[in-house]
């Protein structure tokens, strides 16, 4: 019984990890090449055309409302990154008190409750919990970096500089996500392979509704061309009359 126990751990714990591991290798090869299907590429789409008005309003001096994106973004970030070191310190310490094998080895819990096993979920978990507090720490610093071009005074910025630096931003932040959500399933692992399988099961088919866009691109036009425009058909309008 202890051995159909132990691999069971050895069977279904990879089976969800590969799960997860090749519907995100699938979402990155979308992302790369077929943008427009994929939630992110449709944001990025929108956060360009976004960065393009922001670069506008430079001109006139009116920062307000791009300021105020950027620092709830920022906030935001500051926030997972926050708990995600919280938790890492908890699990830490969690790994260096002397009873930290004795809570998860109930018989409730089918599955290997060994020593070394228990060891193994501990610092899988803390590895997802430091990588995303790494991925939310560099989308603060591409977001205050974006700040910082946006508002800089007097000078001719190259709109593709904030472009960069906000959609930089916006990936760590999604690799800071994803972190976490290997991070809960392998934190379902404590109570037994089959809630962690069964979670990766249905992470996966959220994520597959969640990460795909149906809604076609809008391209935005600028401010300035419309109003062009209706200076010429005011024009023409006249002309006629």
């Amino acid at each position: 019984m202890s051995f159909e126990k132990e691999s069971l751990d050895l069977v279904l714990v990879p089976c969800g990890l590969i799960m997860m591991f090749v519907y995100h290798i699938v979402l990155l090869y979308r992302y790369l090449h077929y943008p427009e299907t994929t939630v992110m590429g449709f944001e990025n789409h929108n956060k360009r055309a976004w960065v393009e008005r922001v670069m506008e309003l430079n001109d006139v001096g009116n920062l307000d409302l791009p300021l105020s994106a950027i620092s709830s973004n920022t906030s935001a970030a500051t926030f997972l990154a926050s708990i995600s070191l919280t938790l890492s310190s908890l699990i830490g310490a969690w790994i260096a008190s002397n009873n930290n094998n004795n809570v998860f080895e109930s018989d409730l819990i089918y599955g290997d409750t060994s020593k070394t096993t228990m060891m193994l979920k501990c610092i899988t978990l803390l590895i997802c919990f430091f990588l995303a507090f790494s991925c939310f720490v560099q989308s603060i610093r591409s977001f205050i970096h974006a700040n910082y071009l946006i508002s800089m005074p007097n000078s001719n910025t190259p709109t593709y500089y904030v472009e960069v630096a906000v959609i930089r931003g916006g990936e760590f932040w999604q690799l800071g996500l994803r972190a976490l959500y290997f991070a809960l399933i392998l934190l379902l692992w404590f109570f037994g392979p089959i809630p962690m399988f069964v979670s990766s099961f249905f992470m996966v088919v959220l994520l597959c509704y969640l990460d795909s866009n149906s809604t076609p691109l809008h391209y935005f036009e600028a401010p300035s061309k419309l109003r062009g425009q209706r200076s010429i058909t005011t024009m023409v309008a006249s002309y006629d009359n």
